[in-house]
């Protein structure tokens, strides 16, 4: 199947994208726009915008952006082309045809979906039927209600080996074997796969039954049961619940992987919606990428038991290649012999929530679980664990998380073997018959007030001509940048001027805005923050690397932004030296100044040299 671009911007302009953003998200018109509290992050304050004209949203606190396309991918978690074939139906368009092969294969599907779905159906009827009694007195003994029961398409596979097969003759013994339904052994006639179980649909993210699950009922084994993997069905790209996740999801900003159904289900009826599950194994690497599309920084909760925290490790040893700046892992580990059930069952969906909050970040997690590993009571113990820790710092693959994970890792271990430090008192040198004098007061909390403010208004002036000079950097840098305002003076205003006009117009060029700033009276300050030779950065500069310019701003804002702060704490250190001669806040100022010239050294990093301007 071959899709034009022309097909598509055909299919972008016949659709109304306030209409089809509307159908979930709440719009109120803004001038030519509509506005709303962002779908894909949580806020108060509305920054989301849709422009029908221009055919696209904006978020201005997260940054997320896309058209019609990229709602239905990004939003409905559908894939590309079933997102298009919805549109096009939509809009009364025809999708270009397959060609013969694939017009087979979809076709096949096709048959294959129309039987899971009556396989869903018979299966829940035969759970509300007088054989599902003991089925539904294990959901009733789960504290699992009717109505989640309904909501989750629960049933019951009777144990007989032809109840289903009968059921869904119609469609032939060959589909039913292909979809997973039916067992066929050598020469024999195929049999129900599932008897005497649960059963539980796994969907695929339009919400398609594609697989089941099937929990025994009483006792044998296995305990679950899944599907074989069909046309339909992938194990290992596959989260169960993902399609009703995701809207929950986008609006909690959180997506929590739990290990089993029941889990799921359960943590839904407490209202906490945005869980899924791997199908009976380990999360994979298409499994993590799934969630990390969802979110930067998945929570993935295991049982507190051996088995548990063992799949947790082998969770995040698995992420780590994966990993990128922003996107990771955090841990919730359950209290020993409880699961996510038992936990909201017994205590609530607050204790679930209390867990969650305090999620464990990844290298917290691999950090104690080395530690934890083997005794590290010798040299060469301790130099063992110093060199796991590097192997699987090794194993990441971008070089900056690389770095920091490897730059984390020493520091641990220097602080959790360095010996104990000695008794230290600091001398205060006097002259020859000079009385002593009680030290000076330590600095008012208004004196730290003033001084946590004290924006460096060199950096000010470059980090405002690079937004200028490029504006689509404005909306990644919202919100960390409300401390620009204290700049005072016309800086201060002139920021909030160029904040102000990203607001109204967010496809902006260097030159509109300068336009649009010069009627209001910033002309003079604005050009002359564009002179490139007396601000020495990547982004001041107007032909520099756009890859560059972006890491470079983000580096001189996490600077500019953290500076004020530390230079606050140092005064209070010094302060507090001089007030108490003690060992503590001697070492207390010993190592501001060390992030002070930290500092220092990162922006002395991003300057240009001579031959670069």
């Amino acid at each position: 199947m071959s899709l034009t671009p022309a097909f598509l911007d055909e299919l972008r302009h016949r659709t109304l994208l306030s209409g089809l953003i509307g159908r979930t998200t709440k719009l109120q018109r803004a001038g030519r726009e509509f506005r709303a509290c962002c779908p894909f992050h949580d806020e108060k304050t509305p920054s989301f915008y849709v422009n029908d004209d221009k055919g696209f949203y904006h978020c201005f606190g997260c940054g997320a952006h896309g058209d019609a396309i990229r709602w239905m991918t990004d939003q409905r978690g559908l894939p590309f082309m079933d997102a298009v074939k919805e549109l096009a139906q939509a809009a009364g368009m025809e999708v270009p045809a397959a060609d013969k092969r694939s017009a087979e294969r979809a076709e096949k599907a096709r048959g294959l979906h129309e039987a899971m779905a009556d396989a869903t159906a018979w299966f829940t009827e035969q759970l509300h039927g007088i054989a599902g009694a003991e089925a539904r007195g294990v959901l009733e003994k789960r504290g699992i209600s009717a109505e989640t029961a309904r909501s989750f398409a629960l049933g019951f596979a009777p144990d007989s080996r032809g109840k289903l097969k009968e059921a869904l003759k119609s469609y032939g013994d060959a589909i039913l074997v292909e979809a997973g339904l039916l067992i066929a052994v050598d020469e024999k006639a195929p049999y129900d796969r599932f008897r005497g179980r649960l059963m539980i649909p796994i969907r695929d993210p339009r919400g398609r039954p594609v697989a089941f699950g099937g929990r025994i009922i009483g006792a044998g084994e296995p305990k679950y049961l899944n599907s074989p993997e069909t046309p339909l069905f992938d194990k290992g790209r596959t989260l169960y619940n993902l399609d009703r996740a995701l809207p929950a999801a986008r609006k909690s900003g959180r997506v929590i992987a739990v290990e089993g159904y029941l889990d799921v289900i359960a943590l839904a009826q407490a209202g906490i919606a945005e869980a899924v599950a791997p199908l009976g194994t380990a999360l994979t690497e298409h499994q993590l990428e799934r969630l990390w599309r969802i979110a930067d920084v998945p929570i993935l909760c295991f049982d507190g038991d051996a088995a548990g925290q063992k799949a947790a490790i082998r969770a995040a040893t698995r992420a780590l290649p994966l990993l990128a700046p922003g996107r990771s892992l955090s841990f919730v580990t359950l209290p020993d012999g409880l699961d996510p059930d038992d936990l909201v069952r017994q205590r609530g969906a607050a204790a679930m929530e209390a867990l969650l909050a305090a999620a464990e970040p990844l290298v917290d997690r691999l950090w104690a679980h080395e530690l934890a590993a083997e005794p590290v009571d010798t040299p060469e113990q301790r130099a063992g664990l110093k060199a796991r820790l590097a192997a699987l710092a090794g194993t990441i693959g971008d070089g900056n998380v690389k770095y920091e994970y490897t730059a984390e890792f020493r520091r641990r271990a220097d602080a959790q073997f360095a010996p104990a430090p000695r008794a230290f008192v600091p001398r205060v040198a006097r002259k020859p018959g000079q009385k002593w004098t009680p030290p000076p007061e330590p600095p008012s909390p208004s004196a730290r007030a003033l001084n946590a403010s004290g924006i460096d208004p060199v950096l000010a002036k470059a980090v405002i001509a690079g937004l200028i000079r490029h504006p689509a950097e404005i909306a990644r840098h919202m919100e960390v940048l409300g401390s620009l305002k204290r700049a005072g003076g016309s800086l201060g205003r002139l920021f909030e001027a160029v904040i102000d006009v990203a607001l109204e117009d967010q496809v902006l060029d260097s030159t509109h805005l300068l336009t649009i700033l010069a009627r209001s009276g910033f002309d003079t300050i604005a050009t002359d923050l564009l002179r490139a030779d007396s601000l020495p950065f990547s982004f001041t500069q107007r032909d520099a690397d756009e890859s560059r310019v972006r890491a470079d701003l983000d580096e001189a804002i996490a600077v500019l932004v953290a500076r004020p702060a530390v230079d606050a704490a140092l005064a209070e250190a010094t302060a507090a030296v001089a007030a108490r001669c003690d060992e503590d806040a001697f070492a207390a100022q010993v190592a501001l100044v060390k992030e002070r010239q930290g500092l220092e050294a990162r922006l002395a990093n991003l300057m240009l040299d001579d031959k670069e301007q």
